[in-house]
Parts: C-alpha cells; structure tokens; sequence
C-alpha cells in the first residue's frame, strides 16, 4: 500500500468520524429522533469523540451530547453514567473557546433538569472550571459558562451556595456590565437564581454591588434583558425589609412605573412582582410606592392585564391596604375597588378570584367607610357565590369566606348588605344581622327602609338557636318595631287573621 493510500485511509475515517457527528448533532435537534438515537447507543459512541485529536470533532461531539442531555432527564442521566463530564470539566480548562461553551452547553443541559442531576456536575468538579470560564476574554464562553451556574443554582439553597462559594457572583456582577446584550441577560438570570433561595444568599448579591448596575438597567430598550433585571431585583426585595429598603434606595421609582406599560408582557409581570415584594413589607415602603404614583399605575395595570399576568397587580393592591386605613384608602381613591370588582367576576381562575377576594378583604376591613366603598362595588354578592359555588377551590372559599367577614364587621351600608339576608347561609348571615342591629337602633330612614324591601319579613323567617349571638341580634332588631308591625310580618300571621276573620261573629 503506498504513502498516498494510507493517507486516504486516515482521510477517509476522519471525514466519517466529522461526518457521523455533524449527523447526529442535527438530528438531535428534532424531537422525533431522540429515542431512536437513544436506542442506538449514541452516548457510547459520542463519549471517544470528545477526545479526538480533531478540535472539530470533538465540539461537535459536545454540542450533540448537550443537544440530547437537553431533552430530558433520562439522556442527562446517561451522561452522567457514561462518565462524560469529568472530561467535559477537563476540557473546560485545556481547550479552545468553541469547545469550552459547548462543554459548558453539556453541563447545563444536564444541570437543568433535577437537583441531583445538577449535584452531579458539582461533584466532578465543575464549577471551579465555569467560574475560570466567566474570566475568558470571549463573551460567548462567559455566556455559556454564566447560564450553566444560573442552571445549577436554580435547583436549592445548598446548590446555590456552592455556586456562591465557588467565587461566581462577583464575575457574574462584571458580567452584566460587559457591553454584550446576551451575556448581560445571562448574568442577571443567574444572579436572580442564586438571590431567590434565602436573605443570605441575596445579601452575597447585594455585597457585590449588584443592585446598582441592575437599576441602571431597567429602562433598557431590550425587553429580555428588563425581563431578567426586573425578576433579579424582585428576587432581592423579597426576602426582608433591609434588602427591599436598598433596591428602593437605588431610585428605581417612579422609573419603573413606565414598564408596567412595556409591550412585553413578561417584563410587565416582573415590574408587578418588585412592586409587590417591596410593597409587602412595611407601611413605610407601600407609602413611598403610593406617593410614586404606583397605586394608580397598577390599577391601570390590573385593568390592562388578564390571567396570571394580573396576580401581582392584585397581590399589590392587597397588601398595601392590609398596612393601615390611610393605605387602603389610598387604594379606593384609585379606583382599585371597581377594579378588584371586575377581576372578581370576569376572571375564570379560582386562584386569581381568591387573590381579588382576599384583596377586597384587605381593603373593607378596617372602618365603616372603607367597608362601604367595597360593598356599593357590588361585591358582597360575588363574593358569596364563590363562597357557595359548587366545585370551587378550598383556597377560594376560604379567602372568599374571609373577605366577607372583614368587610361585614364593619360594614354599616344597609343597601349593600340587604341582598345578603335571602341568599346567606347561616354562617354568613350572623355577621349580616349583627350589622343591621347595630344601625336600626340609630336610623329611622334605614328603619323605614328595612320593613318595606323586606328585610323584616327575612328575619322573621329565620330560624336562630335560643341563646345565640344571632336571636339576640334579631330581638333587637325586633325591639326597634311596634310589637304588631313584628306581628304582622312574622311567619304564619296572614293565617292566624284569616282564623280570626273565620270565627268573628258580627254583632
């Protein structure tokens, strides 16, 4: 055989080893293929590749592995049992810039799917090799190696933390000031994972001055990148008053009130969610969210929005008027009663009805005037059908149940609750009675009222236990009637008259 055949052989064998890989890595692109692949033992036959003396090869060979380990939990588990990554971390240290973020692909393809999973790449190593990697001069490695350490950290605290202890946050911090866009989103989604688990793990964050470069960020005319900014600083906020007190010290408002209007509506929903996580905490920091005009805007938002993406908005609105009476009425001067109102009865979700429900509770509860602006919105009335409505959540009814007696106890709107007495059951229609005998003691328009739309012929048909909260407040309001007006409209009296009428014998 001469010199030039044998050079054709090893021609021939290198063309199919790039051929076979670059089959492969396009073929795992379709889900159609995977089980067939899987079938064939692709895994073994990738697992040499990694190690061949062809750059080429060897980053095909990757970038197909990771394109497998992406699609789901038992191929991530394969490369795991086929001792591929403590090649991969390797590989990270050693080889050149194509290969190093398709061997980062691989570990965070497997990472991503479950906490063991993503301990296995820990354990071989890998995150002082990805940590190296978000030093490189190269964006894309930074890149690669940023969203495997975000994929890890995302799974627990312990998994965080190692990441933490590894030294990545203060590069991941640089990283989101490179002029790079994508690199910049992968670093603050990474920094969003690693705050969420704890106000330790947020605090780390914080100490790397990260709260400063993602304010800079949030009117940034790229929607992904607010996307992750906005969820990284409501990551932070979350956890204790100290860390939302310093977001809000980086002057966020009124600034972030404009993107609560952004055509994105992932970046809205974020914007909601800092807003909610900051709003949370103390009446302090509802009330310079309200000074902001930030109230308003996420009424506005709530009427803009539908579905999961309204949730924040409503869970916003709740919690500042749960801080005091001033906050609530902030709330209704708002118009967020009228809007509550229309969430309450359009939306199809019991989770989101629950959240309009407990919100509506928050603000009716704490004077007569404040139950009053919640009960004229008509909610008195839906809030009891979901209460009773066959098939609706535990959670719904709970809250609904709840709602309706914040606002009851404090409620003095006669019109409002008059509907109530005919459909309440008797758990309901105590606090409803309790209310009427506390104001037609003091009225005599509401007294009037009361005898001609029925209200008294209602209560005379209800059948209270002796001794009870509920006949002492009937008997009051009995007591607030001539004995023959009570007479008249009690059960059974148009038949005892007709008796009498029977037995009257004309003189």
């Amino acid at each position: 055989m001469s010199q030039r055949q044998v050079v054709q052989v090893f021609e021939q064998y290198q063309k199919s080893r790039t051929q076979f890989v670059q089959t492969v890595a396009e073929l795992a692109t379709r889900p159609m293929n995977i089980e067939i692949l899987q079938n064939a033992g692709v895994m073994s036959l990738l697992r040499p590749l990694l190690l061949d003396i062809v750059p080429t090869i060897q980053q095909t060979a990757a970038l197909a592995l990771g394109r497998l380990a992406n699609y789901n939990d038992d191929l991530a588990e394969a490369v795991v049992k086929g001792d591929i990554l403590p090649q991969l971390v390797y590989s990270l240290a050693e080889q050149n810039r194509f290969y190093k973020k398709a061997a980062a692909f691989v570990l965070r393809a497997v990472a991503k799917h479950s906490p063991e999973l993503a301990q296995s790449v820990v354990d071989c190593g890998a995150l002082d090799a990805l940590v190296i990697c978000l030093e490189e001069f190269d964006p894309g490695v930074k890149e690669a190696a940023a969203w495997a350490l975000g994929y890890i950290a995302r799974h627990n605290a312990e998994l965080a933390q190692a990441v933490v202890d590894a030294g990545a946050v203060p590069l991941l911090v640089l990283c989101i000031q490179e002029p790079e866009l994508s690199l910049k989103r992968i670093a603050a989604s990474a920094l969003s994972d690693i705050c969420k688990h704890s106000p330790e793990l947020a605090q780390t964050v914080v100490d790397a001055g990260a709260i400063a470069h993602l304010a800079q960020m949030i009117l940034n005319p790229d929607a992904k990148l607010k996307r992750q900014v906005f969820s990284a600083l409501s990551q932070i906020a979350k956890h204790s008053v100290d860390l939302a007190e310093m977001v809000v010290e980086a002057e966020i408002f009124p600034a972030v009130l404009t993107c609560l209007k952004d055509t994105d509506e992932y970046v809205q929903k974020n914007v909601a969610t800092l807003i909610r996580e900051i709003a949370k905490h103390t009446p302090e920091l509802s009330q310079l969210i309200v000074n902001a005009g930030g109230v308003a805007a996420v009424v506005d938002y709530i009427g803009n929005t539908k579905g999961n993406v309204r949730l924040p908005g409503i869970m916003m609105l709740g919690y500042v008027a749960a801080h005091s009476e001033n906050l609530a009425m902030a709330v209704v001067i708002s118009k967020g009663v009228v809007q509550l109102a229309i969430t309450l009865s359009e939306e199809p979700e019991d989770h989101i009805q629950a959240a309009a429900a407990w919100a509506l509770g928050q603000i009716g509860r704490h004077t007569p005037e404040h139950a009053k602006a919640v009960a004229v919105a008509n909610v008195l009335p839906r809030l009891l059908e979901a209460y009773l409505r066959a098939g609706a959540t535990e959670d719904l009814q709970t809250k609904s149940k709840k709602a309706l007696k914040n606002i009851l106890q404090k409620c003095v709107h006669l019109p409002a609750l008059e509907p109530l007495l005919h459909d309440a059951p008797p758990n309901i229609l105590k606090h409803v009675v309790g209310q009427f005998s506390k104001v037609l003691p003091h009225d005599s328009k509401a007294r009037k009222l009361f005898v001609t739309s029925g209200g008294l012929k209602k209560i005379q048909e209800i059948k209270a236990e002796p001794g009870s909260a509920l006949i002492e407040y009937i008997n009051t309001i009995n007591n607030c009637y001539p004995e023959e007006i009570v007479r008249y409209y009690s059960p059974g009296y148009s038949d005892s008259l007709l008796d009498r009428v029977e037995q009257y014998i004309p003189a």
